[in-house]
């Protein structure tokens, strides 16, 4: 039976004899709980307010992107464009620079004409006519961007080094006199006669700042039957800094300024007897005292230089012909000599590969054929009986990748290639296939060009576009990641002859559906024409 004095589990605040204590206990458990509660309000209120606030904040900032800040307009290019010059000459040189600085490249050129593009003459200027233009031109749809008219006659230009210190103006060589041309506005910084004795052969080095006025300087080199010389030019203003120096006391066939690992460049010679490099730091002591003290020493290369003259030997042979610096990768060089072709390593100075060959036809190319990341060599070689052999050397191990013979057409530019996203590149070169002509004597009329993409080996697209006489040629990328683009400059067979001078260009993939699909070898793809056009179709690009 419950009795009212005692507590019970109905009843759980009734737990003592004294009743005021047991709700005085009841109140204070009823106060912490309507406390807990208040709080926990609060908190939600802050967190609701704190959500709203974040989300705002999100909406201001995409409304700010969308409709106050203006989004970049990309430039509108023409896919294809043509300037002709009638009546005009033109010479082996083209450069492409982003000059109107809206991230498409542009194109300079030089012109022999009595006229320019923009209502300018050769009169007006205070020259003989007709004289010399350079000229650029906008990548995207063609227009002259500026124009500089200068004395006849023309020898030779060059803008800036592929590799080297930048300097933002093209030096050219015309008459008897040395003049450089900004490039982004045309305005000559500055124009010198040539130095005496030293009419100085391509490329023109360009060298770190010598003389402290913060502007990238030149370096002329000139060679005789007797000997080499070299003379500095200051960038600013292309006075003589310091005295010229004899580098070697017999002719050198080229040059080169190569920039190595350890910071320090080495001036390349060719010679008779091999490749050798000269310490610039030693050449600007000999020049002015002193003026050597802000370049750097290669440990590695010095160890091998000789006593009494500085010279490094790089490579020995009876017969260098040309020297390349491979970019994209370690600063390894690449000689063509008469019997061969070689890779050595541009810091310890071995041999890492040689190729043997006594018939390479121009210069090497480079492209990634696989996708191990190192640049691989495009070499053509001549075969006899009007036939090349192009051909694809491992850039690791020179072994031979891929190869194709084609009958060897005039006039035909070097191969060339342009990096794809995918890690590899798309081949370019000129020929004619053998099996498309009756006769083994192609004339120029039958050159074609050629597409290779990797993943398609056994498959080459040929474009039938029949060409006049090309003066220079360029496959470029025009955009980064997209507009592949070819650049032709075509005019008489002669180069300084007058006639009909045109610049072209077309992009790349714009030839494809009209394209053949040849099918070389045997064991290739499955595929339809029409699925290994739609595969080019699809590639995009990007810088190497």
């Amino acid at each position: 039976m419950d009795t009212t004095g005692s507590a019970t589990e109905g009843d759980p605040l009734n737990r003592g004899e004294d009743g005021a204590e047991t709700a005085a206990t009841a109140t204070e458990l009823k106060k912490k709980s309507c406390e807990g509660v208040w709080g926990l309000s609060r908190l939600t209120h802050w967190r609701t307010a704190v959500f709203f606030f974040s989300l705002f904040l999100c909406l201001t900032i995409v409304f700010a992107f969308s409709f106050i800040i203006p989004c970049p307009v990309r430039p509108q290019y023409r896919v294809t464009w043509n300037r002709t010059f009638s009546d005009a000459a033109t010479y082996d040189f083209l450069a492409i620079e982003d000059v109107s600085k809206d991230k498409v490249m542009d194109v300079l050129f030089v012109l022999k004409n009595t006229e320019g593009s923009r209502n300018s003459s050769c009169d007006a200027a205070g020259l003989p006519s007709p004289c010399v233009y350079v000229l650029a031109v906008d990548g995207t749809d063609g227009e002259t961007l500026w124009e500089s008219p200068l004395a006849p006659d023309f020898h030779w230009a060059q803008c800036g080094p592929e590799d080297g210190p930048p300097w933002d103006c093209c030096l050219l060589s015309h008459g008897d006199r040395l003049t450089a041309v900004h490039k982004y506005t045309g305005d000559i910084r500055w124009q010198q006669p040539q130095p005496p004795g030293l009419n100085g052969s391509l490329p023109v080095l360009i060298v770190p700042d010598l003389d402290g006025d913060a502007v990238s300087d030149v370096a002329l080199v000139a060679s005789d039957i007797t000997q080499t010389q070299l003379a500095f030019l200051s960038g600013k203003t292309g006075v003589q800094i310091g005295s010229t120096v004899a580098l070697d006391s017999t002719e050198t066939a080229n040059h080169l300024l190569y920039h190595t690992t350890e910071g320090s460049y080495y001036v390349l010679l060719q010679k008779d007897t091999g490749l050798y490099g000269l310490a610039l730091w030693r050449i600007a002591a000999r020049a002015q005292a002193g003026m050597e003290a802000g370049l750097k020493k290669d440990k590695h290369w010095e160890k091998d230089a000789s006593a009494t003259s500085g010279l490094v030997p790089v490579y020995e042979s009876d017969s260098v012909r040309r020297v390349l610096r491979i970019r994209g990768g370690p600063p390894n060089l690449l000689l063509v000599t008469g019997s061969e072709v070689a890779l050595v390593d541009g810091k310890r100075l071995q041999l890492l590969w040689r190729f043997n060959s006594s018939s390479i036809l121009g210069e090497p190319s480079f492209g990634h054929f696989n996708k191990d990341h190192v640049l691989d060599v495009v070499v053509e070689e001549d075969v006899g009986n009007a036939t090349k052999r192009v051909i694809i050397l491992n850039g690791r191990s020179g072994a031979v990748l891929w190869e194709v013979s084609l009958l060897a057409t005039p006039n035909s530019p070097r191969p060339t290639s342009i990096h794809t996203t995918n890690s590899f590149s798309v081949f370019m070169f000129w020929g004619t296939m053998p099996s498309e002509t009756n006769s083994s004597e192609p004339f120029a009329g039958e050159r074609h060009s050629y597409l290779l993409l990797p993943l398609y080996s056994k498959v080459l697209l040929e474009s039938t576009r029949v060409l006049d006489h090309i003066v220079a040629f360029q496959a470029t990328l025009l955009e980064n990641g997209r507009h592949a683009a070819c650049i032709l400059l075509t005019g008489p067979g002669t180069e300084g002859a007058d006639g009909t001078v045109v610049l072209s260009k077309r992009k790349m993939k714009q030839d494809i559906p009209d394209s053949k699909v040849l099918r070389i070898g045997s064991g290739g793809t499955t595929d339809t024409s029409e699925d290994i056009k739609e595969a080019f179709n699809r590639l995009r690009f990007s810088d190497w």
